[in-house]
């Protein structure tokens, strides 16, 4: 079987909606390496976009995936329910970084997720109104596309879409938009647009990932915070791609002083299954009356299984502290590059959450082409990146938390080479 031959069954067959950026066809994998149907190797530093923090096929994942198959696939919680459902949310609500008592519900995609959050925060606020971020992202439906902050390509051609959600800035130190920049633009908002006792709640990622990997600032958590305090609003912090040891921290809100109300996840929460979950203050997540949370697949025993072995592993392998460690040293490459290339215009990190944005030299203007051009050379030598930011501007890095040190070092070598060309 050939890519080439794939890659025309594919346009003939599936709608070009569905963008797909690689024009070769995964046959196997193993922790950080890909292998295509014509045998090639590649190393992933895609992660199937963050969601592989514990690499592909963790032997423990598979082995509770394999014991659960044994015993059953399918029940639908909320009809029969089962223990490993329980047990996970009493393991998430230890360690979430949620003020008093938390509850836990699990649904199945990350943009599943964030709709029900948005559920909650109405339900126990009885308010409509939702503010969100430039430059955010939460997902493909409805709604979610609604709370994100980048049109092309998740908008276009979709609108209108559903109303009360309204976009505040969203720090950039590069861009020169500051703390108090973005606390103005609420207060716009506010003046402008919508009472702030409308206000459900402000949702937003700690670390931007669509947007280009944007760091919110301790002192905007800490604003965010005062505000949703003083007007009685939920802060909800959308931690679909920055949770489960990406960032250094099981959850990125352990960096901030402060805590949300709502924290969405999914992605690395199973290991590669579908599984999201929303976790919260347990007075807010009780809001919704019985039924009104749920799903057919919400849950699924499989993935619950899944997750329960993610766990183990990040405490295990101690993930958190090998974020923080391979971190620093792709950040000491990406720096060491930054000398000699006038193309590199940042770096931003936190934990392994990490990304380089490029500008032309010439005119200082964000630059895609430049991004493409790394991207390229670099897959050239077997290394597989992935872009990000408004401007399409970012290279963004979500190697597997798992990857083996002699392997890590030879994508820093072909990171090094794409970027002195």
């Amino acid at each position: 079987m050939k890519n080439a031959e794939l890659n025309q069954r594919r346009q003939d067959a599936t709608p070009r909606g569905v963008g797909v950026m690689c024009g070769f066809y995964a046959e196997r994998a193993e922790n950080a390496t890909l292998w295509d149907v014509e045998g090639k190797e590649v190393i992933d530093f895609a992660s199937g976009i963050a969601v592989l923090n514990t690499g592909h096929r963790h032997p423990k994942v598979i082995a509770a995936i394999e014991k659960q198959l044994q015993a059953f696939t399918h029940t639908a919680y909320q009809i029969v329910p089962y223990e490993s459902y329980v047990s996970l949310a009493e393991r998430i609500n230890q360690r979430a970084p949620i003020a008093g008592p938390c509850k836990t519900a699990f649904f199945t995609t990350g943009a599943e997720a964030v709709e029900n959050a948005v559920k909650i925060a109405r339900a126990y606020t009885g308010r409509p109104g939702l503010i969100t971020f430039g430059g955010g992202f939460h997902g493909r439906t409805y709604m979610t596309m609604a709370l994100t902050g980048k049109v092309a390509p998740y908008k276009l051609g979709f609108g209108p879409f559903p109303g009360s959600v309204f976009h505040g800035q969203y720090p950039n130190a590069l861009y020169g938009v500051t703390t108090e920049d973005a606390m103005n633009s609420l207060d716009r908002l506010f003046k402008a647009d919508i009472d702030p006792k409308q206000v459900a709640a402000i949702v937003l990622e700690p670390v931007q990932g669509e947007g280009g990997f944007n760091v919110a600032p301790a002192e905007f958590m800490q604003a965010l915070r005062a505000l949703c305090d003083q007007h009685g609003i939920l802060l909800i912090a959308d931690e679909v791609q920055t949770g489960f040891a990406r960032t250094g921290k099981l959850f990125a809100m352990e960096h901030y002083s402060v805590k949300p109300d709502l924290i969405t996840m999914a992605k690395s929460l199973a290991g590669g299954m579908p599984l999201s979950a929303v976790a919260g203050r347990a007075e807010v997540m009780d809001a919704p009356a019985p039924g009104g949370l749920g799903g057919t697949y919400a849950g699924n025993p499989l993935a619950v299984a899944a997750a329960h072995a993610v766990l183990d592993v990040i405490d295990e392998e101690q993930l958190c502290q090998r974020a923080q460690r391979l971190g620093q040293h792709l950040v000491e490459v990406l720096q060491q590059a930054g000398k000699t290339s006038p193309a590199i215009a940042d770096v931003r990190a936190q934990g392994s959450m990490v990304a380089v944005e490029f500008n032309d030299p010439a005119t200082g203007k964000p630059s895609a082409e430049i991004t493409r051009q790394v991207q390229q050379k670099a897959m050239e030598e077997g290394l597989l990146l992935l872009s990000c930011g408004v401007n399409g501007n970012v290279i963004r890095f979500l190697y597997p938390l798992t990857i083996p040190d002699d392997q890590f070092t030879k994508a820093m070598g072909i990171l090094s080479r794409a970027l002195a060309h």
